[in-house]
């Protein structure tokens, strides 16, 4: 088993120095639940649930999550938890509020009637016109897009300032609906290795994107009839490489992967990371560049008030 590091809190239980049974928080994902085998017939792995459970009731968390192996789903299930999406090799199941249940129905809202529907899921930490000019490829050739913006707070744009903007380029073409992702896609709790990138384990993301990927075409895509899912070529990132390896692999023929060339501006590959490299140089004429007017409004601004 690989050692994750990314955790916050841990609970164990001893029986003098020995540990016989330990989970663990990060945020409000438990993880690396473990109960030694002499013991697993004693209800060790109830109580570490139990604690770490309260702990998130002690800070107000309604709504919890928990990766585990497929052997120890019924255990989990037996607490309340519901079953998210499985692979092979690893199962999500969640419990609490708000839930998969209200994010679905949220999304049927927006469902438009169109086929073939087709989706995109960005950071767009800030959109670019690289972006802009994925959604434009999706839009042309589709009835309708929906363009899922990434709801986890990792990036230097908040999320509602994201989704605000993408909603502002967006408007350019009239069959594209922007939705936000709350924790069901390229999330800290499907995905958590996107936002590492070169720091990410390769083995570790791809196990993640695999999940990620059976979620959408598990839960989401069919709710909004989707079909094609676009995304950029990846020649910089290796973990978004992985991500789009397994999409492939994941949705087989369900739901066809369309990978779009990146757009290039005189000679380079346009991305959110070359404007953040901008901004923080205060580039402006470059970030002009890679962005739409509107974007470059709201950056400048933004720069100028010092935050």
């Amino acid at each position: 088993a690989l050692a994750d590091r990314q955790v916050d809190y841990t609970v164990g239980i001893f029986e003098g120095e020995t540990l016989l049974a330990t989970g663990s928080l990060s945020g409000n994902i438990i993880k690396e639940v473990a109960v030694t085998p002499a013991t697993q017939h004693e209800n060790l792995l109830a109580q570490v649930i139990q604690a770490l459970l309260d702990r998130l009731d002690d800070d107000g968390v309604t709504h919890s999550f928990v990766y585990t192996k497929p052997t120890t789903v019924k255990f989990f299930l037996s607490l309340g938890f519901k079953q998210l999406a499985a692979t092979d090799a690893v199962v999500l199941l969640e419990r609490g509020y708000p839930n998969l249940t209200d994010y679905v129905a949220s999304l049927e809202k927006q469902r438009r009637p169109e086929k073939p529907a087709a989706a995109i899921v960005m950071n767009a930490n800030p959109i670019t016109r690289g972006h802009a000019y994925l959604t434009e490829a999706a839009a042309k050739n589709n009835p309708v897009v929906y363009v899922f913006v990434l709801s986890a707070e990792r990036s230097l744009f908040a999320a509602d300032e994201r989704l605000t903007l993408v909603r502002k380029v967006a408007a350019r073409w009239p069959n594209v609906v922007v939705l936000p992702t709350n924790d069901y896609m390229v999330s800290n709790t499907t995905f958590p290795s996107y936002f590492l990138k070169e720091r990410a384990d390769a083995d570790v993301a791809a196990v993640q994107a695999r999940l990620d990927a059976a979620l959408f075409k598990q839960a989401i895509a069919p709710v909004l009839g989707i079909t094609r899912r676009y995304v950029g070529e990846e020649p910089l990132s290796p973990v978004t490489a992985i991500y789009n390896r397994e999409l492939a692999a994941t949705f087989g023929s369900a739901i066809e992967l369309i990978v779009v060339p990146r757009l290039m501006i005189d000679g380079d590959v346009v991305s959110a990371t070359r404007v953040r490299a901008a901004m923080a140089q205060q580039d402006w004429k470059t970030v002009q560049q890679l962005v739409y007017p509107e974007v470059y409004q709201e950056i400048k601004e933004r720069s100028t008030h010092g935050n």
